[in-house]
């Protein structure tokens, strides 16, 4: 009966001791940027993105009535509102904003969308970002409609409510952070004649995706 050849399996038992050895090596190497990261981390703290809607202009506010076929009245509404947020980045690092779209509802009706395009922020910075909201003729209901007239040409005040996901992500010695989602749920009150804002409350509710 032949014995087996010896330097065959030296050879193979050489070649799984190589391969032992890089796959150690690469698990070292992974562990010690894994490490190396979270010590960064650790040290910069990284805080996250802080985005305010600040100021709110109503450009123009505009209603028309018009007969439906069943001999009814219905009012429809067009404005047009700009709205200007301030980013503030308090980190060591950079921010990268992705689009966002804010919607902005009266009586619980959502009446036009503006959206802020994506940007980058550097660190240690504020930003001033502007979106405009466009309503062209959008129906109401005759309750909501006839609260609205009443709002704006006998009140002077108009509730509204502007709500939005802001979706960032804080960039590190080239190393980017898992997405950070903070929710912006504003109440505002704005005077249509002075075209500018009464008052606002707003509330965040930030989490990571």
């Amino acid at each position: 009966m032949a014995s087996g050849n010896p330097y065959r399996s030296s050879s193979a038992a050489s070649i799984k001791g190589c391969c032992c050895c890089i796959v150690l090596l690469f698990s070292f190497l992974a562990l010690l940027s894994l490490a190396i990261i979270l010590i960064i981390v650790l040290a910069i703290k990284p805080k996250n993105p802080q985005f305010d809607l600040q100021q709110v202009n109503v450009q123009y506010i505009n209603f028309a009535s018009t007969n439906t076929l069943d001999a009814q009245t219905s009012e429809s509404v067009s404005l047009e509102i700009q709205m200007l947020f301030i980013a503030k980045n308090d980190n060591v690092a950079g921010i990268k904003y992705r689009d966002s779209t804010f919607t902005i509802m009266y009586r619980g009706v959502p009446l036009g969308r503006g959206i802020v395009p994506g940007f980058y922020q550097a660190a240690h910075s504020v930003k001033n970002v502007k979106t405009t909201v466009s309503v062209d003729r959008v129906n109401l209901l005759q309750a909501d409609a006839v609260d609205l007239v009443k709002d704006v040409s006998v009140n002077d005040r108009v509730e509204l409510r502007v709500m939005g996901d802001v979706i960032a992500k804080i960039r590190i010695i080239g190393i980017t952070s898992p997405s950070v989602q903070v929710s912006i749920d504003c109440s505002l009150v704005i005077s249509p004649s002075k075209q500018s804002l009464v008052s606002k409350q707003c509330g965040f509710d930030g989490l990571q995706v």
